[in-house]
């Protein structure tokens, strides 16, 4: 009996995280606005010249050295398959720490820092096979606002980007 109210006890914290807010790094892409954890967050840079990798799909911008880790570089338009967009002052790079690894993520900019809570966040739309989206997490509600909320680690380690890491890497 004291193992059920020490493993209820346990739980409890959990449910009380689950209601706090949530914040998020938003950016923006041909014209949507898109948010990430922010706690996956590294920094924000301005675009810099990336070395290219060959034989990496067109969405690997390269990779680049950050301070003595090599880091690989993903163009988020492409990666969504997007409109190509020349590359500009306002151009940015989110680079991320995600599962022990650090990528670079280019955008066309970075918005604000974003705080949700669970009542603001509705779940992804159904579209069946036509659209994929097992990354995307929710939509998120503000006033008039509709934010894409990517689930950026899932993302990340999905199977084309593995190769990315390998490419990147070795």
């Amino acid at each position: 009996m004291n193992k059920a109210n020490e493993t209820s006890t346990s739980l409890q914290p959990v449910a009380v995280v689950a209601d706090m807010p949530s914040e998020f790094l938003t950016f923006t892409l041909g014209g949507e606005a898109y948010g990430v954890d922010i706690l996956k967050v590294q920094e924000i840079r301005g675009y810099d010249t990336v070395t290219k990798i060959p034989e990496a799909p067109e969405f690997i911008k390269g990779v680049i050295n950050l301070r003595g880790t090599i880091v690989p570089v993903v163009d988020m338009r492409l990666k969504f398959r997007l409109s190509k967009v020349e590359y500009n002052e306002f151009t940015v790079m989110i680079v991320l720490n995600i599962a022990r690894r650090v990528v670079g993520m280019v955008v066309d900019g970075v918005s604000d820092v974003l705080q949700l809570t669970p009542e603001q966040i509705r779940p992804a739309p159904e579209f069946g096979n036509l659209v994929n989206t097992r990354f995307i997490t929710g939509i998120g509600a503000l006033d008039e606002q509709m934010l894409i909320l990517i689930d950026i680690e899932k993302l990340m380690s999905s199977d084309d980007m593995a190769l990315m890491d390998s490419a990147a890497l070795h």
